[in-house]
């Protein structure tokens, strides 16, 4: 067990702020990193720059929502943000070298590697100790908790389940690579290598819900359901679905959105849906029906976004997700 103290980098008192109403670029004046993380907290109406104290030219490789606040994973660092603080500041946490990503878990954050070693940090506490050294399977894509405390760990052979804490493994799923997860009303949905997949009976038997040959992108909880990112072979591009029957059936909503091979996260804030594409950040006031650019791509990047209570978070990416 290695002990990895907190180092305060330093705080930031006048984040910039971008109207929608003037979208041609995004001007930062200050020195040091800028349109690394940018965050609205009013229905993306205004944006902040939320950068400054992170690394200059940092390039993040995970990002959490847990507790109200947020967790940028890149390098050797996590830096972690608390949205409401009264002085706002990020926080550099040295980081294990050889855990590539992090999750939230219930009580705390999960870090894990392709290889198959994971770490687990526990709320309120600055040190990381070995988790599930009992998991003997290698490309680990990624690790998630229910709300009652069972375990699933996703890999590129399929997908494993402890009901134990990790002391011991069942595969439940072999159909190729598992990689993100949600769940709701005893309801768990995943994306996968054949698409979309769903659980009714707590993860021990998958169905496909969505398959077009292509895979699964990103899938949500929203207000009454679900939503979902897939990737269709016919027509080359990534299509955008809502479920409003715990992920029986599924619409697509994505008509008014120029077609693309790179659309990256779809989240609801109240009664809104934002969708991070290549051309930026899209709302639709009517559950997707029609769409309006809130905010365009910076450097041809595009947006990963996250919410976190009313708070969005956007995050620009090379290639999206």
């Amino acid at each position: 067990m290695k002990i990895y103290n907190l180092a305060l980098l330093f705080l930031f008192q006048f984040p910039i702020v971008f109207p929608i109403t003037d979208q041609s670029t995004i001007n930062n004046t200050k020195s040091g990193a800028f349109k690394i993380v940018l965050k609205s907290s009013d229905g993306g109406q205004t944006w902040q720059d939320i950068s400054e104290g992170l690394p200059e030219n940092l390039q993040p490789v995970g990002f959490v929502e847990k507790d109200n606040a947020v967790y940028v994973r890149s390098g050797n660092g996590i830096f972690h943000h608390t949205p409401n603080s009264t002085a706002p500041f990020w926080e550099k946490e040295i980081f294990p070298d050889d855990y590539s990503d992090i999750a939230p878990s219930k009580n705390g954050i999960f870090a894990y590697n392709y290889g198959g070693q994971f770490l687990q940090r526990m709320n309120g506490a600055d040190m990381w100790s070995p988790m599930y050294i009992n998991f003997h399977v290698e490309r680990v894509r990624t690790v998630f908790e229910t709300a009652g405390g069972n375990l699933f760990i996703g890999c590129d052979n399929g997908l494993f389940k402890s009901i134990d804490k990790g002391k011991s493994w069942k595969q439940v799923y072999t159909e190729g690579w598992v990689m993100k997860f949600v769940e709701s009303n005893e309801v768990l949905l995943a994306t996968s290598q054949r698409g979309i997949i769903r659980s009714t009976d707590g993860g021990e038997n998958w169905d496909r819900v969505i398959s077009e040959g292509g895979v699964g992108i990103a899938i949500e909880s929203i207000k009454g359901g679900f939503a979902a990112i897939t990737y269709n072979t016919t027509s080359e591009t990534r299509r955008v679905r809502t479920s409003y029957d715990g992920g029986k059936t599924w619409q697509a909503i994505d008509a008014g959105i120029p077609a693309s091979l790179s659309i990256a996260s779809i989240i609801q804030v109240g009664g809104n849906f934002f969708c991070g594409h290549p051309k930026g950040i899209y709302r639709s006031s009517d559950k997707g029906k029609t769409w309006k650019l809130l905010l365009p791509a910076i450097e041809g990047k595009v947006f990963n976004l996250s919410v976190s209570g009313n708070v969005i978070y956007a995050i620009p990416r090379s290639g999206g997700c």
